[in-house]
């Protein structure tokens, strides 16, 4: 008896499309998500950074100067929570901004641990300046979605990270690097 011949690549042999990542459709559909969402956020990214280093600023002291400008004086503390940087993040990049005459530090009356970060009068004319620039790349690189879509992302977006903070909060890994620098 002849053996039986094979009709498709084995996948070991080069040339071949692979291995699928996963036969298990709610996995899969996961998956393809997260890559899409992780190459736009790149893709959205790149632009901003290219908008924000036009002014000799990285994304991350352009945060700052952002939260600033916006929310007026605030605990380093709270600025860290809002720009995502670690707390020895947080300090070098408000020492970065200081040095260039963008940023104060001024003492917490309460409290004599605590420092508030504030925009000095040349932070705030450089952001009255550049923000508005700032604002209309950010809508023109949203711009592939149309108003409706752009709410619609922004709550299924929520959704997702709700749950993914609860999920984190309840994993062990994650508790443990939560506690140590929490965000």
């Amino acid at each position: 008896m002849k053996p039986a011949r094979r009709t498709s690549p084995r996948v070991d042999e080069p040339g071949t499309a692979g291995t699928p990542v996963t036969a298990d459709l709610p996995t899969a559909t996961a998956l393809k998500l997260w890559t899409v969402l992780a190459r736009a956020f790149w893709a959205v990214s790149e632009i901003l950074k290219a908008d924000v280093e036009r002014h000799d600023l990285t994304p991350a002291e352009f945060g700052i100067l952002e939260v600033l400008y916006h929310k007026g004086e605030m605990l380093l503390g709270d600025v860290q929570k809002k720009v995502l940087v670690s707390s020895g993040g947080i300090t070098f990049l408000v020492d970065r901004l200081a040095a260039r005459g963008l940023v104060e530090r001024k003492a917490c009356p309460s409290d004599r641990r605590a420092r508030y970060a504030a925009l000095t009068r040349r932070g705030h004319k450089m952001m009255a300046g550049i923000f508005p620039v700032h604002a209309a790349a950010i809508r023109d690189a949203m711009g592939g979605l149309s108003r409706t879509e752009q709410r619609d992302l922004t709550a299924l977006l929520k959704t997702l990270g709700v749950e993914a903070a609860r999920l984190a909060a309840e994993t062990p890994a994650c508790k443990t690097a939560l506690a140590e620098e929490p965000l």
